[in-house]
């Protein structure tokens, strides 16, 4: 969520490209589509973004599995996500520096039961987590709590994820974690792309939020790791998804979300998470546009997520490297 002072501007699309990628190095640049060959590619577990429960990545599973990429989704229902409430008592909560164990061991082991039943069906071999959301900071800290020593992950890619602490100080500016994402950008191994570890981060440019107050807002000033470009009317991307855009009480209402995770309001993000925040540097950084956070509410046609197919096709070729 905190923007990093030492990172390099990111070229992101134009109005009228779908997709730009940054990074220390390139992907496979050919295209994927669906194939009937047997081709059976290293195991994928998904985690769950907060508030989401198992069954809203079963679309994606499936979609998945069309190119020969076996699943398997932690098992996580809405109400589980009430557990976090232990950390209300927790006088580190209040301090805003709340450590995800044991308030999130929950959600942790049931990561570890997912990625257990990939290992067993990739005999041992190399495995890829998909982080949607949270998940994705949570994937980094299961790595660093759970499997530090275990060289079976070879890809960690997040779709929408908060993946930086929101900067301090601010007015107006609350951090949502209570200092879970200082935690994890203290303690958390740093993002690579190297042939034994790929960190792919995905970010959706769904709507650009605006300002409460006009030009009142002291976040104007803040610096991002992105270049924006500031949009005057509606766009349409590639793929006929209308990005919403202009100050209205949508705008201004999403400006704030993103205020609170990034410490601007006037950016682009996928309607809950700001572009930026869901960047890291050393990462293959890539971004799509007109890409909506959360399979909840979302519509393949009119308002894709990451897991639509559409959008799945533009990024699943990292899961079959």
């Amino acid at each position: 969520m905190a923007l990093a002072p030492c990172f390099k501007p990111l070229q992101l699309p134009s109005r009228r490209s779908s997709c730009s990628c940054s990074a220390v190095a390139q992907p496979d640049s050919s295209s994927t589509s669906l194939s009937s060959s047997p081709v059976t590619y290293r195991p994928a577990v998904i985690l769950p973004g907060l508030g989401n429960n198992t069954g809203d990545y079963q679309k994606l599973t499936l979609t998945l599995q069309g190119y020969g990429v076996s699943t398997v989704v932690a098992k996580v229902s809405r109400i589980d996500w009430l557990r976090n409430a232990a950390g209300l008592v927790d006088p580190n909560y209040w301090r805003g520096t709340l450590q995800p164990r044991p308030v999130l061991d929950w959600y942790l082991n049931r990561v570890d039961e997912a990625v257990n039943e990939a290992l067993k069906q990739s005999q041992g071999g190399p495995l890829s987590i998909i982080g949607h959301s949270a998940g994705g900071w949570l994937a980094r800290v299961y790595m660093e709590e759970f499997a530090k020593e275990n060289n079976n992950i070879s890809l960690l890619l997040t779709l929408g994820s908060p993946l930086q602490p929101p900067p301090k100080g601010l007015p107006g500016v609350v951090d949502q974690t209570r200092g879970l994402l200082d935690y994890v950008e203290k303690n958390c191994r740093k993002a690579v792309y190297t042939p034994e570890l790929r960190y792919v981060c995905i970010a959706g440019r769904y709507i650009y939020g605006s300002r409460l107050f006009g030009n009142s807002d002291p976040a104007a000033t803040i610096p991002v790791s992105v270049e924006q470009s500031v949009p005057d009317a509606t766009i349409a991307s590639e793929s006929g998804t209308l990005i919403s855009t202009g100050a209205t009480f949508r705008t201004r209402f999403v400006g704030q979300g993103y205020k609170q995770v990034c410490g601007q309001a006037d950016v682009w993000g996928d309607g809950v998470v700001p572009e930026v925040s869901a960047h890291l540097e050393g990462a293959l950084n890539i971004s799509f546009d007109g890409v909506y956070h959360s399979p909840v509410g979302s519509d393949d046609e009119s308002r894709p997520w990451y897991g639509s197919p559409a959008i799945v096709e533009q990024w699943v070729h990292h899961l079959l490297n």
